[in-house]
């Protein structure tokens, strides 16, 4: 991969290391966070890379927390999942705009391996139409409190707050909520196809303080939305990971099983499956750090071209390459509890989470329109 420099290969190597110990318990959380593989990660010097490092992390790129996101989540879908909530979602969040109080209040413990923090924007009438939130925060007799609803939210029953995207009085920001405050109520625990819980909660008269206000304002919510771009690419770099463990499994039973006297890997039918599904990995692949590095290198925020391309393909990629796994093992991989069979469940909701498909191809459209191709000069 030429897109990564010598120190982020050596990172990259020491992430494999520590992930084939995950090998063995992988597959078998059920949606569980697997503390135990997180903690390793943080003792190893390697969970939430691009965090600061006066707060645990080590300070590195966010290309950083991609590699790791794939290395870990190529070994173990689900510490592949949780790595890259906590590395580029929420605490990342936290670690870009939060005051010295709520990073000191929340990322010792993220980076620890201790604590999950989660982010929440949608809500029952608002989801990929941000501009339709009602959640609001205003100020009342010198506090500022917030009430509203928040719905989708992953890690709730095992986490400790949300980053919340609100309104304003002013317009969009958002708001560090602690889940246990009096005024969040848990309305219901939704379980996906995956088996990962998904939380509708209520925000009845939340106090927040002025230190667990990340951002307040257009300039500064913009920035926040700038930042998302991150967490595609990291939603891009797990689905990558996972393509992977599928290709992996479907190689291994390829030359494995035999029929008719040849292993069925050396058919031409399952060589040519094999092939498409190689060529869309590393397709997919290249997108995301491409996109990365060119963000890490020049000291911007990824393009939001390049990285709705790389989140459109990324999910539609892991789903069909995962597929074809399942179909080149046949009918072990569809049975509940087969690796092949969770990792399908897995990859179907990255076509909606982290941006919907629909909201990629409009974001992509558009970023044509406004900027025609990108120069030869910029590739």
């Amino acid at each position: 991969m030429g897109t990564i420099s010598t120190d982020q290969r050596a990172f990259a190597e020491r992430a494999e290391s520590v992930a084939a110990e995950f090998a063995d318990d992988a597959y078998t959380w059920g949606g569980d966070p697997p503390w135990a593989n997180l903690r390793r990660l943080a003792e190893e010097g390697l969970y939430c890379p691009s965090i600061d490092e006066a707060y645990g992390g080590q300070g590195r790129s966010d290309v950083a927390a991609l590699l790791l996101t794939e290395a870990v989540g190529r070994e173990c879908p689900d510490t592949g999942w949780f790595t890259y909530m906590q590395s580029v979602v929420g605490p990342r969040a936290i670690d870009r705009f939060g005051s010295e109080a709520v990073k000191e209040a929340y990322l010792p413990d993220v980076t620890a391996g201790e604590s999950f923090v989660s982010i929440a924007i949608s809500e029952p009438a608002a989801g990929s139409d941000v501009a339709s939130m009602t959640t609001e925060v205003t100020e009342e007799g010198g506090q500022l409190v917030c009430n509203g609803e928040k719905t989708w939210v992953g890690g709730v029953p095992f986490g400790d707050a949300a980053v919340t995207w609100v309104r304003f009085p002013e317009g969009l920001g958002s708001v560090v909520i602690p889940y246990d405050d009096p005024g969040v109520e848990i309305e219901e625990v939704y379980t996906n196809m995956a088996g990962y819980a998904q939380t509708h909660f209520t925000i009845d008269d939340v106090v927040v303080p002025e230190s667990h206000v990340l951002t307040r304002g257009e300039d500064a919510f913009k920035e926040q939305l700038v930042a998302l771009n991150w967490e595609r690419l990291g939603s891009s770099a797990l689905t990558v990971a996972w393509a992977e463990a599928a290709l992996e499994r479907a190689l291994a039973y390829a030359s494995e099983r035999e029929q008719f006297g040849h292993p069925i890997g050396d058919f031409q039918g399952i060589e040519w499956k094999l092939a498409e599904m190689y060529r869309q990995v590393e397709t997919a692949a290249a997108l995301v750090y491409q996109a990365a590095a060119g963000a890490a290198g020049h000291g911007q925020p990824p393009s939001r071209l390049q990285t709705s391309t790389a989140k459109l393909h990324c999910s539609r990629m892991v789903e069909a390459v995962v597929s074809e796994a399942v179909q080149i093992v046949g009918a072990r991989a569809y049975q509940q509890g087969h690796p092949l069979e969770y990792l399908y469940r897995l990859a179907r909701g990255r076509r909606i989470a982290a941006g919907t498909d629909e909201m990629q191809l409009n974001t992509v459209a558009r970023a044509l329109k406004d900027d025609g191709l990108p120069a030869v000069s910029k590739r």
